[in-house]
C-alpha cells in the first residue's frame, strides 16, 4: 500500500470519528443545569457545579475552554450553541471547526490538481467548506429550534391560563409546563423553573430565557408576566389574549412563507449554480479554469467581483422575501 493510500485512508477515519463524535455529542444526555447553567448565574451560585465540571475534564480541553470562554468572543459562541441546544463548550466546537477545515484542506492539497496554483486553491476550498458547514449548521439548529418554539407557545400559554384559573401560582403554572409540554420548550422552562428554585429572582430568570430564546412573541408573555408581578392584575386574560395573538401572527407568517417560497428558493438556487458549474468545470478541464491562475490580478479580480455580485443578489432576494408581521 502506498503512502498516498494510507494517508487517504486515515483522513477518511478522521472524518467518520469525528461524525461520531458530533452525533455523541449532540445527542448525549447531560443536564442543562450542569451544562450551561454558569452561563447566566453569578459565580457564587455554580461555583460547586463547575467545580465538578472541571474534575472530570482533561488539563487540555480545561485550559482551551477557559482561555475560549473568557473572551468576549467565546461568549458569543456559547450563547449559539445554548440557543441551538447543542452540548458543546466553546472551545470544544472551535476545536471541532479547526479539525474539520484542517482535514479537507489536506484532502484537497493532496488529491486535486496537478499544479501548486490548483492544489492551493483546492486547499483553499475545503478549508472554506470546513469553517462554513459547522456555522451553517449551527444557525440552521438556532433557526429550527425558534422556530419549533414559536409553534409551541401559544399551546404553552393555553396550558398556563388553565393552571392559573385551576388556583396554581405562576410557578406552578411554568412547572406544568416543564412537565406537560414537548421539547424545545419543556426544556427551557424547565430551565426557568431550575434556575428560580435555585434563589433566582423570577424576573431574572425569564430574562436569561430571553437571552436563549430572542423570539418577539416570548417577549410580549415575559413583559405581562413582569409587569403584572408588578402592578397586578388578571394574569389569565392578559396570556389569553396574548395566546390569541401569537396564533393569528403564526397564521399570517405561514401564509407569507407559501407566498414568498417561490423568491427564495430562485435566490438559492441562482446563488448556488456558478459555484456548482465552478467546481464542475473545475473536474473536467483543469487547464480552462487554470486561466484565471496564471494572472493572479486578473483572475483573482474577476473571481472577487463575482462572489460579491452573487452575494448581493442573494441578499437582496431575501431581502425581499422577508416581510416583518
Amino acid at each position: 500500500m502506498t503512502p498516498l493510500a494510507i494517508l487517504l485512508i486515515g483522513t477518511i477515519i478522521i472524518l467518520i470519528l469525528i461524525a461520531i463524535g458530533v452525533y455523541i455529542s449532540s445527542n448525549s444526555e447531560k443536564s442543562l443545569v450542569e451544562d450551561r447553567l454558569g452561563r447566566y448565574l453569578d459565580d457564587e451560585q455554580v461555583k460547586e457545579e463547575s467545580s465538578k465540571k472541571e474534575d472530570s475534564s482533561t488539563p487540555l480541553t480545561e485550559w482551551v475552554n477557559r482561555r475560549v470562554e473568557s473572551s468576549s468572543f467565546g461568549d458569543r459562541i456559547a450563547k449559539n450553541l445554548a440557543r441551538a441546544d447543542l452540548k458543546f463548550k466553546s472551545g470544544e466546537f472551535i476545536a471541532f471547526i479547526f479539525i474539520l477545515a484542517s482535514t479537507l484542506g489536506l484532502l484537497g492539497f493532496l488529491f486535486t490538481g496537478n499544479t501548486l496554483p490548483a492544489r492551493l486553491l483546492s486547499a483553499g476550498l475545503g478549508i472554506g467548506f470546513g469553517v462554513a458547514l459547522p456555522i451553517m449548521y449551527l444557525r440552521s439548529q438556532q433557526g429550527r429550534r425558534l422556530s419549533k418554539f414559536s409553534n409551541q407557545l401559544p399551546d404553552m400559554l393555553n396550558l398556563v391560563v388553565n393552571g392559573l384559573r385551576a388556583g396554581y401560582s405562576t410557578m406552578q403554572a411554568l412547572e406544568a409546563v416543564s412537565k406537560e409540554m414537548p421539547p424545545p420548550i419543556s426544556d427551557e422552562f424547565r430551565r426557568v423553573v431550575q434556575e428560580m428554585q435555585l434563589g433566582i429572582p423570577m424576573d431574572k430568570a425569564l430574562d436569561n430565557l430571553i437571552r436563549r430564546i430572542p423570539s418577539e412573541d416570548l417577549d410580549f408573555v415575559v413583559t405581562a408576566i413582569n409587569v403584572q408581578r408588578e402592578v397586578g392584575g388578571p394574569l389569565a386574560e392578559i396570556l389569553d389574549t396574548i395566546a390569541f395573538t401569537i396564533r393569528e401572527r403564526i397564521r399570517i407568517k405561514g401564509e407569507i412563507r407559501v407566498m414568498t417560497s417561490q423568491v427564495v428558493m430562485s435566490g438559492r438556487i441562482l446563488s448556488g449554480v456558478p459555484f456548482f458549474v465552478f467546481v464542475l468545470l473545475w473536474f473536467i478541464n483543469q487547464e480552462y479554469m487554470g486561466e484565471f491562475f496564471k494572472n493572479i490580478v486578473c483572475g483573482g479580480t474577476a473571481l472577487g467581483v463575482g462572489l460579491v455580485m452573487i452575494a448581493i443578489g442573494y441578499f437582496i432576494m431575501m431581502k425581499i422575501a422577508d416581510i416583518e408581521v
